[in-house]
């Protein structure tokens, strides 16, 4: 199975790479349009903020909404969020968002203060919410999440798998940690797989089979 991970230049594509290729992935980069329309898979990773990955990927915004449409794609922390609709990240004083991918419909917005340290850094569980390929076996498993940025859903059932989150704080917030689309095709991670062990692992080979069956 190949895969081509989108190079907008944001993230570590090397970790994401060898995480690739241990779940049995042949593993590309790209950040050609007509590549991207044509890939059989891929993978959108990122670090850094909402507005800067946007603007990094403008040149193939319209790729990937075009392959989103039957091609398996999945989106690491900074890439889930690019997958939502918007993003308060970055809004000036006259706009109330940053517009994202659209893929998944949702925005994202910061962590209160009421939970206490922000940004969300280190492990933290998952919850199955909903069954999906990609998160078969993982359910209840420590995976490693580095945001102040979360996700919400405007369909329940995008919400593939949930995390609570508050830091030494009275109130936690509850965020989607893993999305997906109606078709279930494309597909988010708010942590990152590729520095999360065993679990990460096979939530990998699980999207490389989910890819390779689709």
């Amino acid at each position: 199975m190949e895969i081509s991970i989108v190079d907008y230049g944001l993230g570590n594509l090397r970790s994401v790479t060898r995480g690739l290729e241990k779940a049995g992935a042949t593993v590309d980069t790209t950040h050609e349009p007509a590549e991207i329309e044509s890939a059989e898979a891929l993978v959108l990773p990122g670090v850094g903020a909402f507005e800067e990955g946007m603007e990094g990927a403008s040149e193939m915004t319209d790729a990937l909404v075009e392959a989103a449409e039957d091609t398996p794609l999945l989106g690491i922390c900074l890439g889930m969020q690019m997958l939502m609709s918007e993003s308060e990240e970055g809004a000036g004083a006259e706009d109330d968002a940053v517009e994202g991918l659209g893929l998944v419909e949702g925005r994202v917005v910061r962590f209160p203060k009421t939970v206490g340290k922000v940004p969300h850094m280190g492990w933290n569980t998952l919850s199955v919410e909903h069954n999906h390929p990609v998160v078969e076996g993982i359910d209840g498993e420590h995976f490693y999440f580095v945001h102040s940025y979360y996700a919400t859903t405007e369909a329940e059932d995008e919400t593939v798998a949930e995390t609570e989150y508050g830091h030494g704080a009275d109130e936690t917030v509850g965020f989607s940690s893993v999305v997906a689309n109606e078709r279930g095709n494309v597909i988010g991670t708010q942590f990152h797989p590729e520095k999360s062990g065993d679990a990460g692992l096979r939530l990998l080979r699980n999207f490389v089979e989910f890819a390779s069956d689709f």
